[in-house]
């Protein structure tokens, strides 16, 4: 799976990789996880970096409080399963696409993702990095969806006497895919996330669905490195340099 994944490169550089605008409120990420708006490149808008929060919520869900927002969705099954299926086959901005959508592909920009592995009987595990050769930024197949409606919001009848106007909720969330590992996640993990080299962006965005569906194989392992970091990463409030440093290994 993909659970955790750090993209700090300056705003400059993010914004020639992708050929995309950034906005003002990017900042680094050592240590992104699940939850948190994070940018992404949506397929209804792939010039700008947008924000969106990890765990997808789909456009017909009752409430995003009730949906069990998953942050991966397996490849193999994402044209079967409801929560996936009208994410992967919409085609929102490319031929005959509309506009705008409640759902779509996306690219998730990353410059690194993180695993953990087992040292030893008493259940402790070693996080390690992995990231390209050269450092650079990827991206990660994604799907979003756009939800909008009256969020649930528990005692809002109690409060105010029941005045209360309910507020419309706009909640933009987005999923990344995952496939069979290559031979160098395979050490660390039985997933790993569907990796898109530059030239598959356009395709993953506007392709339609057979097109896109060729591109979830795993990325090849020799562009790929993978080093031990702190167990400091453990921890999501931990969103700073020290979590991407190598470390001896334990165990």
């Amino acid at each position: 799976m993909c659970g955790r994944y750090s993209l700090f490169v300056d705003s400059d550089e993010l914004a020639s990789a992708f050929d995309v605008r950034v906005p003002e409120r990017f900042e680094p990420r050592y240590n992104a996880a699940p939850g948190q708006d994070l940018p992404v490149i949506r397929s209804d808008g792939d010039d700008e970096l947008t924000y969106a929060n990890w765990g997808l919520v789909p456009s017909w869900a009752d409430d995003p409080a009730d949906a069990s927002k998953p942050i991966n969705a397996r490849c193999e099954t994402v044209r079967e399963k409801p929560t996936f299926r009208g994410a992967f086959e919409s085609n929102p901005g490319g031929d005959g696409g509309d506009d705008e959508a409640t759902a779509g592909r996306c690219l998730v920009p990353a410059d690194g993702f993180y695993e953990w592995v087992e040292t030893g009987s008493g259940g402790s595990k070693q996080p390690y990095r992995v990231t390209m050769q050269d450092d650079e930024p990827f991206a990660m197949a994604g799907l979003f969806a756009v939800w909008e409606g009256v969020e649930r919001q528990p005692g809002l009848d109690a409060f105010a006497g029941g005045s209360a106007e309910p507020e419309t909720k706009h909640h933009v969330s987005f999923t990344v895919l995952t496939t069979e590992p290559n031979e160098l996640v395979a050490d660390l993990h039985h997933r790993m996330a569907v990796l898109l080299a530059p030239e598959e962006y356009g395709t993953w965005l506007h392709g339609d669905a057979d097109e896109a569906a060729a591109l979830l194989d795993p990325y090849p392992a020799d562009g790929m490195r993978a080093y031990p970091v702190s167990t400091a990463v453990n921890d999501p409030s931990n969103d700073g340099p020290m979590v991407v440093e190598p470390v001896d290994a334990e165990g």
